[in-house]
């Protein structure tokens, strides 16, 4: 096959991805609810992968703080291999249940808390593991499988199936196993974001300015929010620490004694 050619089939072929996430939407939404619940009632959300799935977990927690102003111990991830894993592989630490376990009694996770484990075959022990001795903990469990039947979505409370289908390369879940796994991850942890008051109409109105792109996103997020200029926006959200929420609630206020 000539270069065009791999690509052509790779693309065709990732139209099952989107299907597998269109026929599992309910259950999709019904983990989304569980974690605005989890995140509104002061809990975590623990993300538990090997390997790719579990870098891609990794990725999502990361980017929750600075996306929506959380703090960076409410999405946690646990990858089999630990650190190490998170840029290089380490292939039988997915083999490791006494490690899955150890790392959920370390977190002392209580009823407030979710955890979330992805796995494409979904029979990694790692993870499978750290499920099935959640949900005895009385934790609240969710399994993300690309494989069905499978171990994770046996023991999870609510199972999802991505039927993604075999892959261009057998074997090879980097594909797209982990596209899905990426594309639900975002969807879980956005729609749970948006019911727990963090978007306004479609901005997010948390994100931090650590850096000068996203000190003029604030600007440009508080003059659509609001009726001010560029400078009065600069103004207001200099003398509010650049809190884009608590700009908002000054203009509210500054309005509401106008009238």
């Amino acid at each position: 096959m000539s270069a065009q050619q791999i690509v052509r089939l790779m693309n065709e072929e990732e139209q099952a991805v989107i299907r597998a996430l269109q026929h599992a939407e309910r259950r999709i939404a019904e983990v989304a609810e569980r974690v605005a619940f989890s995140y509104k009632s002061g809990g975590r959300i623990v993300y538990v992968g090997a390997g790719t799935s579990g870098r891609t977990a990794a990725a999502d927690a990361a980017e929750m703080p600075p996306t929506f102003g959380i703090p960076g111990n409410r999405f946690i991830a646990l990858i089999a291999g630990g650190v190490d894993a998170f840029d290089h592989s380490i292939e039988d630490a997915e083999d490791d249940e006494i490690a899955a376990i150890s790392e959920v009694n370390r977190l002392d996770l209580g009823a407030n808390d979710t955890l979330i484990g992805i796995a494409a075959s979904g029979k990694t022990p790692f993870v499978v593991a750290a499920v099935r001795h959640a949900r005895a903990k009385g934790i609240w469990t969710c399994g993300i499988a690309n494989t069905q039947p499978s171990p994770l979505l046996t023991e999870a409370e609510l199972p999802i199936f991505l039927d993604t289908g075999p892959e261009v390369l057998t074997g090879s879940t980097r594909l797209k196993a982990a596209t899905a796994q990426k594309l639900v991850l975002n969807r879980i942890s956005t729609a749970a974001m948006v019911l727990c008051g963090k978007v306004v109409q479609n901005l997010m109105i948390d994100v931090k300015a650590t850096n000068s792109k996203l000190r003029e996103r604030c600007v440009r997020i508080v003059r659509e929010l609001t009726t001010l200029t560029e400078t009065e926006a600069v103004e207001m959200l200099e003398r509010n620490a650049w809190d884009i929420r608590s700009v908002l609630q000054a203009v509210n206020e500054q309005s509401s004694v106008s009238t």
